[in-house]
């Protein structure tokens, strides 16, 4: 683990003496009742809430890196419910209303802060997009409002809604619920709650292989400190699962893209709100730091680079700037990269999957940190039982083969 993410970690939870005994460097057990691949916010939820609502706590969370030092480290935080398709706003809706009391439930601040998320129109089609959008949130009984470029600027005076600019705003769509959190803090919050329960959760320990009956069923997983027996293993790793699901023949419908973010020297508070724009493929938030924090879109191939093109970053900062024009002068103090897996119909694969004993999370594409605790409490449930949770039971790896797609592209924006 990195010195300085061990020292912030070790002194928000009281020290040395604090330091939860699953979290130090002792060697995993031999066998547990399950196995997680990926200590990010989605696999420590998925822990969290096997131990708190299904009294599964013999489990261990395996991670190759430090706990959070994935996506869950590396995202821009932005929170909301406001998707196309009814089964995509059940599944963001629930995940949305235990973000409202999740601080609570965890006994840690994870800093949710519902600001409100601002989308942006700038052409007729936008226009139109954004008011389907707004008519199905509210037959799905989800808050989401048309407002004017005056309201927009009234609810964000940073906002430039000058008429000549090259992508004039032509109003909004407004989700007042939405909002961000501390992205770090949601998974250190997961972590010490699963740990309280009884989870194991062993970093530097990466996965390199899944071990199978002869019957097919899986018996546990290889690693670089030891097999791991265990008759259920759910694989919740961004960027990576078709590596590892590839260990025990399963192919994944998924590609793995850059997806790069920014963020600015701190300043005082300028910025109360959330602001996206899909047109211009920008957004951007000021973090209780003070950073503005800025995301991008994808990369326009697949990759796993954790950097990135630069033409990318460097377009959404000319776009910041025609936004945001009092912010020009602002240095941007660090560029980055995460590893994002996209399916087809920008949906997530939550389920079984055709080896028995094997179940999945992923392609979540740029929207796993809204989802994180709605993510984890579905997949407890399925990992737990065996069946799906009435929110993920669309979200199944058979979709594909039967053609019932949830396509969210349109619905996705910037940060999807």
């Amino acid at each position: 683990m990195r010195h300085s993410l061990f020292s912030i970690v070790r002194n928000a939870i009281g020290g040395n003496r604090g330091w939860p005994a699953q979290w130090r460097e002792a060697a995993p057990k031999p066998e547990y009742d399950i196995v997680i691949v990926g200590a990010g916010g989605h696999g420590l939820a998925t822990a969290y809430y096997l131990a708190r609502e299904h009294g599964i706590s013999n489990i261990a969370v395996l991670e190759k890196g430090w706990l959070g030092g994935g996506n869950t480290g590396r995202n821009t935080t932005i929170i909301r419910s406001n998707y196309l398709w009814e089964e995509s706003q059940k599944l963001y809706e629930h995940a949305l209303k235990l973000w409202e009391t999740l601080s609570q439930e965890l006994n840690y601040n994870v800093m949710y802060s519902p600001r409100g998320v601002m989308m942006l129109a700038h052409t007729v089609h936008d226009v139109q997009s954004a008011q389907r959008h707004i008519h199905a949130n509210r037959l799905g009984g989800i808050d989401n409002e048309w407002i004017t470029p005056e309201q927009a600027k009234a609810f964000c005076p940073l906002l430039n809604i000058e008429a000549n600019i090259r992508y004039p705003i032509l109003g909004a769509a407004l989700q007042r619920r939405g909002g961000v959190a501390r992205h770090d803090a949601v998974a250190w919050g997961y972590a010490r709650g699963a740990s309280a329960l009884g989870v194991d959760i062993i970093q530097n320990c990466e996965v390199t292989g899944i071990d199978r009956a002869p019957s097919g069923e899986v018996t546990g997983v290889q690693t670089t400190r030891g097999a791991i027996r265990a008759r259920r293993i759910g694989v919740v790793a961004a960027g990576h699962t078709s590596v590892l699901m590839a260990m025990a023949g399963v192919r994944m419908p998924l590609e793995s893209y850059p997806l790069q973010a920014l963020v600015s020297e701190p300043v005082k508070p300028i910025m109360s709100c959330v602001v996206m724009s899909n047109t211009v493929h920008a957004y951007m938030s000021q973090s209780d730091k003070g950073e503005l924090v800025i995301g991008a879109g994808t990369d326009a191939y697949t990759s796993y680079s954790q950097t990135g093109a630069l033409h990318i970053s460097a377009h959404t900062l000319d776009a910041i700037c025609e936004l945001f024009p009092a912010v020009r002068r602002m240095r941007m103090l660090r560029n980055w990269g995460g590893i994002v897996d996209v399916t087809p119909d920008r949906s997530p694969i939550i389920g079984k999957t055709p080896v028995p004993g094997l179940y999945v999370n992923c392609g979540w594409g740029t929207g796993g940190f809204k989802a994180t605790p709605g993510s984890g409490h579905v997949f407890a449930h399925t990992l737990a039982t065996g069946a799906p949770h009435k929110f993920n039971a669309p979200f199944t790896l058979d979709r594909f083969r039967s053609g019932r797609l949830i396509d969210e592209a349109a619905a996705a924006a910037v940060a999807h």
